[in-house]
């Protein structure tokens, strides 16, 4: 028998050709399309009446406009009116702010650290054992100056031994732990020292005047030890009974007391200013006057203002 040959039959498969990039330019053509229909938009919500009317012209007559008018269509000055809207939009965005309404920005965050400082005090109080059980003698409010604590003697407990500005061991613990809250903010603080209008009869020449200076004085003392730093002190008066607590009651423990104020911005500046650093003296105690200059001129012209010191024996050391 005579042998077939072989057929091997291949089959070529093909896969769904290639549509190429013609679509990529279609899309191209669209998004630009869109880009400027919105940039269109946007140049018609910003153009103004007069400018809206110039783009009429324009399209209604391109060659007349053209020849009668500006070449730019949008903006009859000649620029570029793209750019003249994004510095429009920008300069309306900027914000500009006075010196006034910054101070007034700072007054009002320090106000608020005021505030939270207030709250912060009163629960340490609540929190605190010692001050819990004198919590009946601390007075905290703000005023203009800042936050003020007033520490106040009751008629079985007072601050200070009578008549002196010793602390009592209760008082030291008080102010103690008020320096751990003030010891953490940055402002100035204030100490101030009151008594009642009994008058000082301990020592002559001793008034109330120097008894609540001394008491003010020891109160920073005590602070400082719990932890404020000195440079932190800004002011330490003593102003005697000269403004009591209860006016109707000129003796009352309550009118002995030690007030803390946590002094703001403006209270500093305040304090500086009345230093008077600034201020022309009528007459100048440090300028020499007219005789010591003349004198001086005398001496300097023959001399005798140079007075060698004297030599020094052999066996004595000289520093």
């Amino acid at each position: 028998m005579e042998e077939q040959p072989i057929i091997v039959k291949r089959v070529k498969k093909v896969t769904g050709g290639h549509h190429g990039g013609a679509w990529k330019v279609a899309f191209a053509d669209f998004a630009t399309a869109m880009m400027a229909f919105f940039m269109v938009l946007w140049l018609t919500t910003t153009a103004s009446d007069e400018e809206k009317q110039a783009i009429e012209g324009y399209f209604k007559d391109p060659v007349g406009y053209m020849e009668a008018a500006s070449r730019n269509p949008i903006d009859l000055g000649g620029s570029a009116s793209v750019v003249d809207a994004s510095s429009a939009d920008i300069a309306d965005t900027e914000i500009k702010l006075e010196d006034q309404q910054i101070e007034q920005l700072s007054e009002t965050l320090e106000q608020r650290q005021m505030e939270e400082l207030f709250q912060e005090l009163k629960q340490q109080i609540e929190q605190s054992e010692t001050l819990q059980e004198f919590k009946d003698q601390l007075l905290i409010d703000i005023t203009n100056e800042g936050l003020r604590i007033q520490i106040v003697d009751r008629s079985q407990r007072p601050m200070f031994d009578s008549g002196s500005a010793r602390l009592k061991y209760y008082s030291q613990d008080i102010l103690f732990e008020l320096a751990k809250p003030l010891s953490a903010v940055t402002n100035k603080l204030s100490l101030t020292g009151h008594t009642d209008a009994t008058p000082f009869v301990g020592r002559p020449g001793y008034t109330n005047w120097e008894l609540s200076a001394d008491r003010a004085n020891t109160a920073r003392r005590a602070l400082v030890a719990g932890g404020v730093r000195s440079e932190q002190i800004g002011r330490v008066v003593g102003l005697a009974d000269s403004v009591l607590f209860d006016k109707e009651s000129a003796r009352a423990p309550v009118n002995r007391r030690i007030a803390i104020i946590v002094l703001n911005k403006k209270a500093v500046e305040d304090i500086q200013s009345d230093s008077g650093a600034d201020a022309q003296p009528l007459i100048d105690l440090t300028q020499p006057t007219g005789e010591e200059s003349e004198q001086a001129l005398k001496q300097l012209e023959s001399g005798e203002w140079f007075d060698p010191p004297p030599e020094p024996k052999p066996d004595e050391v000289n520093w």
